[in-house]
């Protein structure tokens, strides 16, 4: 579905979206297993536009640094990110690259706080990290 370098890309974004601190970052939290299957089945319609994504992300910190995004480091990342969700990218992106974060960001949170049947928040981490209980 996504190649290895995609793959990478994905888990590093999505732990500078819900880094890990007292708790498990997105992709600890099942936040990559979620997207992954969501691609499979609800949201394959835009599995072309996250592959896309992911290697403009790349291409990105690429031509800013020289290595792809999940070899730099966090600080790096997440000023690349920013830059990014402003709409100020600096490399031709196959896909509006700020449209492209909006749309990992919405993901990353469905993906972290939703039931955990869906693939995401593993465990259900998200629902003890805000307290919540599940009844019944």
């Amino acid at each position: 579905m996504l190649t290895d370098t995609q793959l990478a890309t994905l888990r590093a974004a999505l732990d500078r979206i819900i880094p890990p601190d007292d708790f498990p970052g997105a992709w600890e939290a099942g936040v990559g297993d979620y997207i992954l299957r969501q691609l499979g089945g609800d949201l394959a319609d835009q599995l072309e536009t996250y592959r896309a994504g992911l290697d403009g992300l790349d291409y990105e910190a690429l031509a800013a640094s020289g290595r792809p995004f999940a070899e730099l480091p966090a600080e790096a990342q997440d000023e690349l990110l920013r830059r990014i969700e402003r709409g100020e990218a600096q490399s031709p992106w196959p896909v509006d690259a700020a449209d492209f974060f909006r749309m990992l960001c919405e993901h990353a949170a469905e993906g972290f706080y939703s039931d955990p049947g869906n693939g995401g928040n593993r465990d259900g981490v998200a629902w003890r990290m805000i307290g919540f209980e599940v009844r019944g």
